[in-house]
């Protein structure tokens, strides 16, 4: 079959018809929410006849603070539920997520930082050591063993010459062969 392809004034017209449906189908829901709003003003909420005397007022405003208490209740019940229910649809979402083994690993990027400067950015302003790591590290003295010392003396050849030079040297030696 030879697929023909839509011309832009077509595709126009179309999106246009969808946009106008669209239009009129949140028109619509729109007027029926407002008609829902209002039928259930009417039943919660009977319109207030002002009461003469201090006593009946006092007693208006107490049905008024225990109505208030119940409806708080109520929200923060329905607020509860939602949030345990969002919490249950993040776990199933991370079930499924573990069954279908498709977890996409993100891409980490390089970040060229300092040992202190990630320490600083993760603590705050509490992080106020350096991590400088020579300076834990332990001083060891160089023990110097009696025998290398020993035959650093006896092979001194530098010793030799300095007894040798000049005429005192000279002399020695031939005081030595004589």
């Amino acid at each position: 079959m030879s697929e023909r392809k839509m011309t832009s004034s077509r595709k126009h017209h179309l999106k246009s018809l969808m946009l106008s449906i669209a239009k009129g189908l949140l028109e619509e829901e729109e007027r029926v929410r407002e008609v829902e709003k209002r039928r259930y003003m009417t039943e919660t909420c009977p319109p207030v006849c002002m009461p003469r005397t201090m006593q009946e007022l006092q007693e208006l405003c107490k049905e008024i603070h225990r109505k208030i208490d119940k409806i708080d209740e109520e929200r923060y019940d329905l607020q509860m539920k939602i949030t345990k229910s969002d919490k249950e649809i993040e776990d199933l979402k991370i079930k499924v997520q573990d069954v279908m083994g498709k977890f996409k690993k993100p891409v980490l990027k390089k970040v060229r930082m300092t040992a202190d400067a990630m320490l600083k950015a993760l603590l705050g302003s509490k992080h106020t050591v350096n991590l400088d790591l020579r300076a834990n590290l332990k001083q060891v003295k160089k023990e110097v063993k009696e025998e290398e010392k020993e035959l650093r003396d006896l092979g001194d050849w530098r010793k030799n010459i300095e007894d040798k030079s000049g005429m005192d040297g000279r002399k020695k030696m031939f005081e030595a062969e004589a």
